[in-house]
Order: structure tokens, then sequence, then C-alpha cells
């Protein structure tokens, strides 16, 4: 969507000239562009017995040269920041209110799940607000053998987030016997779409993954690589529900706003630079 500055010009021509006959005089005291929908700003001009004389074409290429000078293309919408390497305040733990800090902690700038922690807190963390239209990216590392997610679109009215959400796979690809199944392995939409183009890093390296959600239409990358898409709600993504683990939860993939969630599966898993943009 682009937005344009329009300039209200306080201009009239006359019917007479003071100095060539009947050309016409510049005066003050009626707009010439105006627009009652967009935000508008105004140019004062001289006092009418300064005003210069203008011819016609002059005048006309004078207001266009405004214009173009100063309309206002917006770019992308801004980076918000949900993880900054020092600070959980973006996260809470799935369907409370706190942040479960006994099996999720910060370590030299990411975040980390802890194995064999307290039961109490081992929960997905979620973001505190919903998204619906959004670019997503973070990086990830994973322990050799481990597994996490990347969970989008939750509600929180169902026992687990993957019970309404899609899953983007965070995974060791060689070790975990989910990587020997390409609809199950890293990057891909968790059991439902294999990834394809796909580069994985050595375990202990950080991936790089970007979750982009428009009007319905989802992406997956992985370390700048588009290797997935689909379409929420479209005949094919539901025909590859009908043949999953996902058919009986009839939540699942219905939401097209929701909470974003870093999923504990037990194992030793890093998340960091998190960051977010939406519109």
């Amino acid at each position: 969507m682009k937005s344009r500055a329009h300039i209200n010009l306080f201009l009239a021509l006359s019917q007479k000239s003071e100095t060539r006959g009947s050309s016409p005089t510049v005066k003050e005291g009626s707009s010439v562009f105006s627009s009652e929908s967009e935000p508008s700003f105004t140019v004062g001009l001289l006092p009418r017995a300064l005003l210069p004389t203008f011819e016609v074409k002059r005048l006309f290429i004078a207001v266009t040269l405004l214009l173009v000078l100063t309309s206002v293309s917006p770019g992308k919408p801004k980076w918000r920041v949900l993880f900054d390497g020092k600070s959980t305040a973006e996260w809470r733990g799935f369907r409370r209110d706190s942040f479960p800090a006994k099996c999720w902690q910060l370590e030299k700038g990411s975040i980390k799940t802890v194995g064999g922690c307290d039961k109490s807190d081992q929960v997905d963390i979620v973001t505190r607000e919903k998204f619906r239209n959004f670019e997503l990216e973070l990086e990830w590392r994973v322990a050799p053998g481990a597994n996490s997610g990347i969970v989008y679109l939750i509600s929180e009215d169902q026992d687990q987030t993957w019970k309404t959400g899609p899953e983007m796979q965070v995974l060791d690809d060689d070790k975990h016997p989910d990587g020997k199944k390409p609809s199950t392995s890293a990057g891909s939409l968790f059991d439902l779409i294999a990834p394809g183009n796909k580069t994985l890093r050595p375990v202990g390296e950080y991936n790089k993954a970007r979750v982009v959600i428009n009007n319905g239409h989802v992406e997956h990358w992985l370390n700048g690589s588009k290797i997935l898409e689909y379409d929420l709600g479209s005949a094919a993504l539901k025909e590859l529900i009908a043949k999953s683990k996902f058919k009986g939860f009839p939540r699942f993939a219905l939401n097209s706003e929701g909470l974003i969630a870093l999923q504990y599966h037990g194992d030793e898993v890093w998340f960091r630079k998190i960051r977010i943009r939406s519109w």
C-alpha cells in the first residue's frame, strides 16, 4: 500500500493581468489540489501584491514538480525484536502467564531448552502477542539428535501448540529418526510437506529460518532458500491433513491469526536473533 503527501496550494488564476493584458495572475485564497482522505500540508504563498505572474504551463510544471518531490513511498514494515539475547519479556509459557525459566534459559545471546529439567516447566514458549500477516526470522541450532519446532497461528483452546498451529520442523536430520522421512525432516511443514532445495548446516552451527504468511499464503525459508509454500484452507492442504496424524484434531491449521511458539521437546536446542515484522 502506498500513501502520498498532498500539497494544498492556495492558488487561483485571475481573469485579468496587472502587467500583460489578459495573462493569468496567481492569487491566493482557493485550493487547487486537496485530499479529504489522506494527510496533507499547505504551502503558503506570498501576499497577492507580491505574487509574480506566471504562464499557465509554467504553473502546472511547478506544481507537478512539487508533487513528485513530496511524494512519500513507505518501505516494508519495521522489524520488531522478539528476542535480543538478553530479555525473555516477549515470551511466556503456553497456557500460562509466566515464563518457564526452569526449562528455558539464556546462554551467550541465545535462548535454549534445558534437557531433563523440572517437569512443571516442560512447556513450549509462545509470544505474548498474536500475529496474522508477518515475516518471522530467527536462527537455530541443535545438539546431536535433537528435535524442536517453530509453531505458528496457535490458539490456546487445545492442550498442545501443535494441535492448532502448523509447524516448521527444527531437527538434526542425520541422527533423529524424523530426519529419514522428508516430510518430517528439518524445515518441513511437519508431517505434511517435505522441503525442497534445502541446505542444512552441520549440527552445532546455526541455521537461519524464515516463515512468511501473507493472506493465508505460507512460505518456509531455510538458509536463504525458499524450501516450501502452501495455502491455508486450500483443498490440497486439507487432503494432506486428512492423511496425517492431524486428522484427529479439528482445530488444526484453521486459525488466520495466532501465537508463535518455540517447541520444548526435551532436547537441547538454541534460538537467537528472533525478530518479526507484521502488517
